[in-house]
């Protein structure tokens, strides 16, 4: 029971003992569509500063930039937005499921 309880909390069975003992809370499970879409949102990130780095190359050896620079600070900051808007939701949804723990727990890791 131990085993499955750090399992599901991600951390090792000495992890979730030390936080037991002391009192500190468990971290948040997070669902595999939350972890996937997480992913994918880092992998967008990591295309837009690729893209924001060639743009700037361009602009400083004064050739053509590939991208307009403001639409890649928008394209940032909207990244930015969803990720704190699906954190907001993930943890909304995970109160719900403290409360209501009757569901299945398959899609979470």
């Amino acid at each position: 029971m131990i085993k499955l309880k750090a399992q599901d909390a991600g951390l090792s069975i000495a992890e979730l003992t030390r936080r037991s003992v002391l009192l500190k809370p468990l971290p948040k499970r997070l669902s595999k569509i939350t972890l996937a879409t997480y992913r994918e949102l880092v992998r967008i990130g990591s295309n837009i500063n690729q893209l924001t780095r060639a743009t700037n190359t361009a602009i400083k050896m004064g050739l053509r930039p590939p991208a307009d620079p403001e639409q890649l600070k928008q394209l940032q900051k909207l990244l930015q937005k969803i990720g704190r808007e699906l954190s907001q939701i993930e943890t909304e949804i995970t109160d719900e499921d403290d409360i209501d723990d009757g569901e299945d727990d398959e899609d979470w890791e």
